[in-house]
């Protein structure tokens, strides 16, 4: 596709002659997607749905860090359900307790972040005794 448009072509030729020539290379079929359904066909028309797409793909938040940083704290609690080790649970409470004490020196935009570190210790303590019982917690 680097290829100039020769002068004389129009535009439109010189675009669809591009376009059947690579048609027939077959270099659409090894898209990603192929043959499947658009997945926003059924949606109802938002202008905004490119940027949307690009802030989902890019993992980008749209929520105020406070609300994201409790997200996240509610996530490391499921997380340590699913720890295997405890070194695990260690390394996940203690990854969301430096954040945890970053913000409340420090307390983010937006609402009020009502949240305090993880007790390393009776958190796994708890995990403990859930792994012996056979339960989650």
């Amino acid at each position: 596709m680097t290829e100039r448009k020769p002068p004389g072509v129009s535009f439109e030729s010189f675009v669809d002659r591009q376009i059947r020539q690579a048609e027939e290379r077959g270099e659409f079929e090894e898209l990603p997607g192929f043959g499947k359904p658009l997945a926003s066909l059924d949606a109802p028309y938002d202008e905004l749905w490119w940027i949307k797409g690009k802030l989902h793909r890019e993992g980008f938040a749209v929520l105020p860090p406070a609300l994201a940083l409790r997200k996240e704290a509610e996530d490391a609690r499921e997380a340590v359900r699913a720890a295997r080790t405890e070194r695990q649970v260690r390394d996940v409470l203690t990854e969301v307790n430096t954040k945890i004490r970053a913000a409340l020196r420090r307390p983010p935009p937006g609402p009020p972040l009502n949240l305090t570190e993880f007790d390393v210790e009776a958190e796994l303590t708890q995990w403990r005794e859930a792994r012996e019982t056979g339960e989650s917690r």
